[in-house]
């Protein structure tokens, strides 16, 4: 017998966050890795594997986060709901930053 899950997803303050973080994740991976593979000879030992673990485990926290986000946002009450875009503004910072800083001091 094969039951089919319900699926709820509302479009409100915390299903937007969880597209934001989709799409960021996806945006990130490419440029990280872009940013990897063009400059990556120039990074040793450690340098070079934190950014290999940067490049794999930042895009799939961000996948994780933004579907559970899209899919159990509208559980979250207001307050939750303001948490988790205070934290997406850090983190969409943090991202520009890095991209920025990578960009400039080639």
């Amino acid at each position: 017998m094969v039951t089919l899950a319900q699926v709820n997803f509302g479009l409100n303050l915390g299903g937007l966050i969880g597209i934001i973080y989709l799409l960021l994740a996806i945006v990130y991976f490419i440029l990280t890795l872009a940013w990897l593979v063009q400059r990556g000879t120039r990074l040793r030992g450690w340098a070079l594997s934190l950014y290999i673990t940067q490049v794999i485990f930042t895009p799939i926290v961000l996948l994780l986060c933004g579907g559970i986000l899209f899919f159990q946002g509208w559980r979250l009450d207001p307050i939750l709901q303001i948490e988790q875009f205070l934290l997406s503004l850090l983190i969409i910072y943090l991202t520009i930053k890095d991209i920025v800083i990578n960009a400039v001091y080639k």
